[in-house]
């Protein structure tokens, strides 16, 4: 990292402080030259401000010139005396006062040449900083270390985000990751600015994308040091990835069995799962992609993740945890939202299963297939469906074929149906109703917007034709499965 310290042991330059002597270890981006009274709409944070003073006309002058690079964050003030006879005393004074370093250069040292040499020395502190996170990298690929060291060269914090808003790496304050992400994925994941933070995508292809933040009001940050460690990131992100692929490997018998018919039972003593299993299916277009997205949702689960895939679904075994939130389906709906736009699928479904001991593991796997195919019936880009949100019937109607299904409810409702049919009636909808109403006439009768004893009259015809009592719960519930068996 370039200080102004280390432009001010630069031999070649001769500079001298004359102000903030104690702020000499101020970071330094770039050089910027003006001779405006007002600079401020020009200069950025960080830089390395020159001028020959021909701004100062007479005392007070000084005092705007310097509250703008004060405000702007700039890190020194380089200034030459040549055309003032000095430094003016006032431009000492507002320098110490707004804590502007200031340092003096020779009036025989042309301003081309104080240019080259910080370019010079900006450039091999760039230089210097690469190859020190380089080495870091070769030492220890984490990401928190590359964070870490990455943070320490550019002189400001930095975070790694999931675009789904997970903080990866990082720590300090942090303004809501939210906002962070929504404008990165505004950008359509491309370079952007948010407010004080700079934002950087991170290479690789993966079903969710990273980004990196650096806060830019403290230390503004060099580019090609940003993309050198959004760089790093990458390859450890990648590294991580196929460590994570291979240690999932000793899952992939028991999820094929899970999604064929075979008996799991011989494969979960190679899983290494115990206790009671979550099961999570992901249906994406690549089950690439799914395995990818759950891979980021579970990122942060205490317990044991096995990852795998299976034709074109993805799944995920996961080790039950006193912290697995109750809102788990809508916050990772909610995540999913949020970075839609940079999805590759055009549909993220999602069910999920269990918790179930290993014994009852291939119910939880059906239970899962049954939510996604609940999800599929929602309306939305990205569904996720808890097997606990689909009622009983349905998953029990999901497993039976569909030529099963029709053959059930023509058996049961047929009378009813034809009846319908030949004289324009819908006592069909009216049972549906009152069977919804939990057999209440008065609750239905309102529903339907009839007299509850025209209610009760359309109840005993439809009984009559079915030949059962539709007072009678266990006749109920086989009426009301075969009146669901259609949708």
């Amino acid at each position: 990292m370039t200080t102004v310290k280390t432009l001010l042991d630069i031999p070649a330059l001769r500079l001298r402080v004359r102000a903030g002597g104690d702020l000499l270890d101020r970071a330094v981006t770039r050089i910027y030259g003006t001779e405006l009274a007002d600079p401020g709409r020009y200069v950025s944070a960080g830089e390395f401000v020159l001028s020959g003073l021909l701004w100062w006309k007479g005392p007070g002058d000084a005092e705007p010139f310097v509250a703008a690079l004060a405000k702007a964050g700039a890190a020194a003030l380089a200034a030459s005396g040549a055309d003032t006879g000095g430094i003016p005393g006032d431009l000492i004074e507002a320098c110490d006062r707004h804590r502007i370093p200031l340092l003096e250069a020779p009036a025989d040292l042309s301003f081309a040449v104080i240019t080259e040499r910080v370019v010079l020395a900006l450039a091999a502190g760039s230089q210097s900083a690469r190859k020190r996170l380089l080495s870091v990298a070769a030492e220890d690929a984490s990401l928190d270390a590359l964070v870490e060291h990455g943070s320490a060269e550019l002189g400001a914090p930095c975070w790694v985000l999931s675009a789904t808003g997970r903080v990866v790496a990082g720590s300090g304050d942090l303004p809501p990751v939210s906002t962070l992400v929504q404008r990165f994925v505004a950008a359509r994941g491309l370079p952007t600015h948010v407010d004080d933070y700079e934002l950087t995508p991170i290479g690789g292809r993966h079903a969710v994308p990273w980004l990196l933040a650096v806060r830019r009001d403290l230390v503004p940050a060099a580019h090609d040091v940003i993309d050198e460690l959004a760089g790093l990131i990458g390859l450890a992100r990648s590294r991580d990835d196929e460590v994570r692929r291979v240690s999932d490997r000793i899952a992939e018998p028991l999820i094929e069995l899970l999604a064929g018919s075979g008996d799991p039972a011989g494969a979960f003593g190679s899983s290494g799962l115990s206790g009671h299993i979550r099961v999570l299916v992901a249906r994406t277009p690549d089950a690439r992609e799914g395995r990818g997205l759950l891979a980021d949702l579970l990122a942060d689960h205490p317990g044991r993740v096995l990852l795998g895939e299976s034709d074109e679904d993805a799944y995920a075994l996961i080790e039950d945890h006193p912290a697995w939130p109750g809102d788990w389906a809508s916050t990772a709906r909610r995540s999913l939202s949020t970075v839609e736009p940079l999805l590759l699928a055009s549909r993220v479904l999602i069910g999920i299963g269990g918790p179930a001991p290993l014994s009852a593991l291939r119910g939880a796997s059906e239970e899962a297939r049954h939510a996604v195919t609940a999800a599929s019936l929602r309306p939305g880009v990205v569904e996720v469906v808890a097997g606990e949100q689909v009622g009983m019937h349905r998953l029990l109607l999901a497993g039976a074929p569909d030529e099963l299904r029709s053959a059930l409810r023509q058996r049961v409702l047929g009378p009813l149906l034809d009846y319908d049919a030949e004289q324009h009636g819908d006592l069909v909808h009216t049972i549906r109703v009152y069977l919804e109403c939990s057999s209440s006439p008065a609750r239905a009768a309102k529903a339907l917007h009839v007299h509850v004893n025209t209610l009760r009259y359309r109840v005993a015809k439809a009984s009559e034709l079915l030949g059962v009592d539709l007072t009678e719960f266990t006749q109920q519930v086989d009426v009301y499965l075969a009146l669901k068996a259609e949708s």
